[in-house]
């Protein structure tokens, strides 16, 4: 009798980038990670918009770090880089704000430089207007 051949659904992709998917995730897990990283996108396993942010930075010479997680811990990592983008905020104005302040934040997150950058519409709005390879280069993503 013949043995069936082992059948995968997906094919795992071949790629240099950090790919990292958590249960559960702590915020000094999120800071860590924005921090050693000059640009990472945080973003849902599978999300198209994570995709298109990707081959965007690859497609001008940066290797992001993608930090992908699973849509019932979505919130959690939300939630975390929030309270990681206000404190930020605190630091660069140099006053006390609140959750609220700022927009509501949602995925994908890129951060550029341990800070909070924007989502899909924020960097491809500063692709389009040239402003992005600047502060690419500023933080060391990019050097040429």
């Amino acid at each position: 009798m013949q043995q069936a051949i082992p059948y995968r659904t997906w094919a795992p992709t071949a790629t240099t980038s950090y790919r990292r998917t958590t249960q559960t995730s702590s915020a000094t897990d999120a800071r860590k990670l924005a921090a050693e990283n000059a640009v990472i996108v945080f973003g849902r396993r599978g999300c198209c918009m994570c995709h298109v942010v990707k081959r965007l930075l690859l497609g001008l010479g940066v290797n992001p770090a993608v930090h992908e997680v699973d849509e019932g811990v979505e919130g959690e990592l939300v939630s975390q880089l929030q309270s990681l983008a206000v404190v930020d905020l605190n630091q660069q104005s140099g006053t006390e704000h609140g959750e609220e302040a700022g927009e509501a934040l949602a995925l994908p997150a890129v951060f550029v430089g341990g800070r909070l950058f924007g989502g899909l519409d924020r960097v491809m709005a500063t692709h389009i207007s040239g402003e992005l390879v600047p502060v690419l280069k500023q933080v060391g993503a990019l050097w040429l």
